[in-house]
């Protein structure tokens, strides 16, 4: 038993060394460092740290495996409820999920759940020698939409179910969000491809380049014999600011910005695809897209970054961690300030983006103060690119061309508790459902879905 009551900390790259490359910033825990922080959990008889799990991981069970020193018996245990280990020990958020009911936090600091997984993961992918276990086949079959978290995880599950599932992307590389959203930084390719890869090699099948939509209908699948469709095609469409100068050139949304540097490889000099090398460069928004879209702008050569936040540093939505790997490297936080023009050169250049000082009133929906413009407090921000990371919505694609799908005023598709749409044998889940949201909420939602589609599917043909 570990008593302290501060995690083992995370080895990362030097801030100066880590700001001007895309490699990995956590370089993740030594054998002994996992083997001090798995000794600190208790262990619990009641494993509060599993509710707080969107997948339900038996927290605790794996992390005995690692003080056992049987790293792959800890993985065994994680992919009975993950398909996306190594994924989400890097992306999570889990000190307001599981990490949040770690007893151990009471009077410290929560036992490091995430760094754990990866740990056990990334073991995992290092010494995997096995021939891939083949589930014997049902007979049915499954179309997955959209080849993000939720869509991975729905896939995964169907197809330990035995059912043939067939993921549709439309983009040319698998893994959604996870390739063109996440940062190399924070999310190496490499580690989503081995997970792609091992749902191929057990049977998942994949086509990329297919906008179900445009290139096929919900209704074609149908026709070409599928039993159900689950719809996780995410929330790609970038929300705008509504401001006066914003078609100017140099302002990008978030999603184009990093799609080209994440996707595209646009910091690599012989990239096909173009990006803007800026000096100065602002980021409106402060959630975690903003702090990757800001940190990436650094890395491709930026000597002045900012974060422009209409509410105070206490409300930024970003993770703590992210907030601070961003600070140490060097980006600007401009707080309680809100964009109000865009302003341009006679080339129709960005040269400053026009902002208004804000003060937080009372609490708007979301329970956050609102906040409220200053008279007169007006300021130019001296920039050549703005990035718009304010949120994203649906694309209503799937709406627009699929009877029988609804969607609510945000866009976002219509399900019942059980993740079914209103047509008949059609599921959704993960950011398509509920706007932009976690990576590992997806993914609960995907693997929920995938029991529920088998259940109907059985219920169909048992009559």
């Amino acid at each position: 038993m570990n008593n302290s009551p501060i995690k083992n900390p995370m080895p990362t790259q030097d801030p100066s060394v880590r700001a001007k490359n895309f490699d990995e910033v956590a370089l993740g825990y030594t054998e002994e460092q996992v083997r001090s922080e798995a000794a600190r959990c208790l262990n619990c008889k009641n494993k509060p740290c599993r509710a707080g799990c969107p997948v339900g991981i038996d927290i605790p069970a794996f992390i005995q495996k690692i003080n056992e020193g049987d790293y792959e018996g800890a993985y065994r245990v994680i992919s009975k409820s993950s398909s996306l280990a190594a994924v989400c020990g890097r992306v999570c958020p889990q000190e307001t999920q599981c990490e949040s009911k770690c007893v151990r936090g009471i009077k410290g600091e929560p036992v490091a759940i995430g760094r754990l997984e990866r740990f056990v993961a990334d073991w995992h992918n290092a010494h995997r020698t096995e021939e891939t276990e083949k589930v014997e086949r049902n007979g049915r079959r499954v179309a997955v939409v959209g080849s993000g978290p939720a869509g991975l995880s729905c896939a995964g599950e169907l197809n330990a179910r035995g059912y043939d599932v067939t993921v549709f992307e439309a983009l040319h590389t698998a893994g959604g969000v996870l390739v063109y959203g996440i940062p190399e930084f924070r999310l190496p390719k490499s580690i989503v491809k081995a997970e792609i890869d091992n749902l191929k090699a057990k049977g998942v099948a994949f086509e990329t380049n297919t906008v179900v939509g445009r290139t096929l209908l919900i209704d074609e699948l149908f026709e070409d014999g599928f039993d159900a469709v689950f719809v996780g095609s995410g929330a790609g469409l970038p929300n705008f600011m509504k401001v006066k100068g914003e078609d100017l050139n140099g302002v990008y949304s978030a999603n184009e910005f990093l799609t080209r540097v994440n996707l595209m490889k646009a910091y690599k000099n012989c990239a096909d695809t173009p990006i803007k090398h800026s000096k100065a460069v602002a980021v409106v928004g402060g959630g975690n897209v903003a702090m990757d879209a800001a940190r990436s702008a650094l890395r491709l050569g930026a000597e002045k970054v900012y974060i422009v936040y209409r509410r105070s540093e206490t409300e930024l939505p970003a993770r703590k961690e992210e907030v601070e790997h961003a600070k140490e490297e060097g980006v600007e936080f401009v707080m309680l300030t809100a964009p109000i023009e865009v302003l341009g050169d006679e080339h129709k250049n960005v040269s400053a983006l026009r902002c208004q000082k804000m003060a937080l009133g009372e609490p708007d929906a979301s329970g956050r103060r609102r906040p409220e413009p200053i008279s007169n407090s007006e300021f130019d921000l001296a920039c050549d690119c703005i990035i718009v990371a304010i949120g994203t919505s649906p694309n209503p694609l799937i709406k627009d061309t699929t009877p029988g799908i609804s969607v609510n005023p945000r866009g976002c598709i219509i399900t019942d508790e059980h993740g079914k749409t209103m047509r008949d044998m059609v599921y959704a889940g993960g950011d398509a459902v509920t706007g932009a949201a976690t990576v590992i909420l997806a993914m609960g939602a995907g693997k929920d879905a995938a029991a529920y589609i088998d259940e109907a599917i059985k219920t169909k043909y048992s009559k």
